[in-house]
């Protein structure tokens, strides 16, 4: 549980997370590719390829007549507050604030009165290259007032928030101009006017933790979805060699549809199992066929005052293990459901099922958006959690373990398909 608290503590946002990963990938002996490069991928080879800082790729070639590929994928991304440029805003008086847009489908209540720092990426210019950087402002550098309940009396009988009035953070007074980028700049170890494009973003200074009269929830920015995504790569990493491929894809912008590069509706999955393919000499086709995806999005966990929010026979709980989500928005079909559940039974790891309330729609997720470039069988599950989106969620401290023992399998398994039947074994 601590390895996955420090790797919140160290993503305060989705460049970091990918950043992180990647040293711990380089520690463990894989190979860093690049797309613009013709690098070997040789059987007994292990990698890893990024693609705009913030989606990444890691895969182990056991042999050249590989069967196929065992697949997870998560995201990076979570819903936020973006900075725009030229962000400054002077006035009313002499504050300054800051102009951003909402990113994503949050909450915005949990973001008001809290100290906040920003970060993200900038691109700098370092004589005739424009390099990526880091940044974490890590200060407690912004905060976005709520108004006295004196002034709006109606503040506790439902509130619809502005974003461009009620969520703009307040950064200080009396300011001079510039001041944001030259903080940004401080913490990119540049100067101000050799930042040429800025991607930055509200976050939390608080800390990653466990809590409940037993420690039984764990609480931090970001676990929908980088739960998930260490849980997988821990599954990922941890796994034996197998006649499969293991390949662990964390993919960004899947808050706000997937429609990038380096989303699940762009192709940097399908370009890369296509370069494996090409590089060993195999047929893409039989080896898609023989492979599976695991789309591991956090669920809802049922609501301690709200459980009328659920459908009947679909309410997970915390701690009480991996949850398959099923619906019309989902990638699980039955034959998906049976395989993973078997998968789950042999790892000795719980299984909890999740609908939508027959009247509420739910949200999208990786499963069905990556089969649009790339048909295969695919389960979407999750974790359980309280809180989705909000800037503070809520887990309990048992399922990332039962995801890293259920991923461990995985990854380490083989998947066949032949007339309607499916072998799942090492």
């Amino acid at each position: 549980m601590q390895d996955l608290l420090n790797f919140l503590d160290r993503s305060p946002s989705r460049y970091h997370a990918v950043a992180n990963l990647c040293g711990e990938l380089e520690a463990a002996g894989y190979v860093r590719l690049y797309e613009g490069q013709c690098q070997p991928i040789v059987p007994g080879g292990k990698y890893f390829v990024t693609r705009g800082g913030s989606a990444l790729l890691a895969f182990r070639i056991p042999r050249a007549d590989f069967t196929g590929f065992m697949i997870s994928a998560s995201h990076s991304d979570s819903p936020t507050f973006r900075i725009k440029e030229n962000a400054e805003l002077e006035g009313p008086e002499t504050y300054v604030r800051l102009n951003t847009e909402r990113y994503g489908g949050m909450l915005c209540a949990p973001w008001l009165d809290r100290p906040l720092p920003v970060a993200g990426q900038v691109m700098v210019k370092q004589g005739d290259d424009i390099q990526e950087r880091l940044v974490y402002v890590d200060k407690d550098l912004l905060m976005i007032p709520n108004v006295a309940v004196h002034m709006n009396r109606d503040a506790n009988n439902g509130f619809k928030y502005d974003a461009k009035c009620n969520m703009v953070p307040l950064m200080g007074m009396g300011l001079e101009k510039g001041a944001f980028r030259a903080a940004v700049a401080q913490a990119a170890g540049c100067r101000p006017e050799e930042i040429l494009g800025t991607d930055l973003y509200l976050c939390l200074r608080q800390k990653a933790l466990v809590w409940g009269a037993e420690d039984q929830f764990v609480s931090a920015q970001g676990l929908d979805d980088l739960q998930c995504a260490w849980g997988c790569f821990k599954g990922f990493l941890a796994a034996a060699d197998s006649a499969s491929v293991p390949v662990y894809a964390l993919l960004d912008n899947e808050e706000i549809g997937s429609g990038t590069m380096q989303g699940a509706a762009g192709t940097f999955l399908v370009d890369w199992l296509d370069r494996i393919c090409a590089a060993l000499g195999r047929d893409r086709l039989p080896a898609i066929a023989n492979s599976f995806l695991v789309s591991a999005d956090n669920a809802h966990a049922v609501h301690p005052n709200h459980p009328e929010y659920h459908d009947a026979g679909h309410r997970p709980v915390m701690n009480g293990g991996v949850v398959i989500k099923h619906g019309v928005r989902y990638a699980t079909d039955g034959a998906s459901q049976a395989i993973f559940t078997a998968l789950c039974r042999k790892a000795d790891v719980p299984v909890q099922q999740f609908s939508n309330r027959s009247d509420m729609a739910g949200g999208s997720t990786l499963g069905n958006i990556s089969n649009s470039h790339l048909s295969l069988n695919t389960v979407d599950i999750g974790l359980p959690q309280l809180a989705m989106h909000s800037c503070f969620e809520t887990t309990g401290v048992k399922d990332t373990q039962y995801l890293i023992q259920v991923m461990t399998l995985f990854y380490g398994s083989v998947f066949r398909e032949e007339a309607g039947r499916f072998f799942l074994g090492e």
